[in-house]
């Protein structure tokens, strides 16, 4: 299947490498743009640092101890700005820029006459290191417009496997099922980046747009918190962590005050009264596993920002609520969570939608400001 853009034949191209790079608080986002319409003159006259950077990149799914290409979700035969090709999604933790820039400067990067366009709080705080160690100027960009562009350009795209999704029946794990879904109209609708913090914005079309409110209680306040409280060292540990536990050893619960519901107020006996609220108790902190703190961990942040998402949606008076950011990657739990609090606790008017490429719409909108700035 060949994916098109609009206006590619009139484009003009951009030196290789493409690439769109998001440099977050936990971690780095990157797209890169493999071309696979290579010509015979083309390849002979590529650059031998160049054939390295491709090599180096796609004929791996691992870098180091921590970086991962996400193979699934790469887009074959994609067009851009008069070229066809495969985007790549690939991820590693911020902590490893050092490391990425060494790299960088072992492939010859610094030799290439290229544009890198970054986006997020890391292209500001690493600027220098990466005009010292691989003699790039970095072309910042705002990351909620990045957000927001790549958001809207990968779910245009009109894929085989859609983007968009929900869920039906989320808390019951014999019958929750994903349902695929397109946005439609799309407009207007509140969109929830849940990455280290979280930032809620109301859009209203592609330009239109504002940051209503966010929390710091995010990915990265999950994350920190298990390290301290399980020991665990990885994001990956600490979901497989909670998905073993049992966050109501932890949690006090409307039926552990009220003895059942709190029915004036349509509270469910199961609804979560004191997030840690049994920990006050000796006897619970002496009995309470690693898995169930892990679990609690994850309730009780996911179930703060739905409860912000659902505010902010109210006064907004918006139906839709999107989630996005990498807090969402493997994380079932929080998205059936996330989807089942929009809808009870709204009556059935908010429904909860989430994307595949979740955490990658910065580095994709900062990829497509490098063909534009061409």
């Amino acid at each position: 299947m060949k994916i098109t853009t609009a206006n590619d034949a009139d484009a003009k191209k951009p030196a290789f490498p493409w690439f769109g790079l998001d440099i977050g608080g936990t971690l780095v986002k990157l797209v890169y743009f493999e071309p696979t319409d290579v010509s015979a003159e083309e390849e002979e006259a590529e650059v031998e640092s160049l054939k390295s950077i491709r090599r180096y990149l796609t004929s791996r799914v691992a870098y180091g101890t921590a970086g991962v290409r996400d193979a699934h979700l790469e887009l074959r035969g994609l067009s851009l700005c008069g070229r066809t090709g495969t985007m790549h999604f690939i991820r590693f933790p911020t902590a490893d820029v050092p490391a990425f820039l060494s790299m960088g400067r072992e492939k010859g990067f610094s030799g290439l006459q290229t544009t890198l366009c970054a986006t997020g709080g890391g292209a500001h705080k690493f600027e220098e290191d990466f005009l010292k160690m691989v003699h790039l100027q970095l072309h910042k960009l705002d990351e909620l417009e990045c957000l927001i562009q790549g958001l809207m350009y990968v779910e245009s795209l009109g894929l085989e496997r859609p983007e968009c999704y929900y869920y039906e029946q989320p808390m019951e794990a014999e019958h929750c099922s994903k349902r695929p879904c397109t946005l439609g109209s799309r407009y207007p609708l509140l969109l929830v980046n849940i990455g280290s913090g979280v930032s809620m914005l109301a859009v209203y079309s592609p330009h239109d747009y504002r940051r209503v409110t966010g929390t710091s209680l995010g990915g990265g306040t999950f994350l920190g918190l298990c390290c301290l409280l399980t020991g665990c060292d990885s994001f990956d540990e600490a979901l497989s962590l909670a998905e073993r536990g049992d966050s109501t050893n932890v949690d006090k619960l409307v039926r552990d005050i009220y003895g059942g519901d709190y029915e004036r107020f349509g509270l469910r006996g199961s609804a979560v009264a004191s997030s840690f609220g049994q920990m006050i108790s000796l006897d619970r902190r002496e009995a309470v596993s690693k898995e169930d703190l892990a679990m609690a961990t994850l309730v009780t942040i996911t179930n703060n920002i739905g409860s912000i998402a659902r505010m902010c949606a109210l006064n907004e008076k918006m139906e839709r609520v999107v989630f996005v950011g990498n807090f969402l990657r493997v994380n079932q739990l929080s998205r059936r969570l996330l989807a089942h609090a929009m809808e009870y606790w709204s009556g059935g008017q908010l429904k909860a939608f989430f994307l595949e490429h979740e955490g990658y719409f910065g580095a994709v909108g900062a990829l497509l400001e490098l063909l534009k700035s061409e």
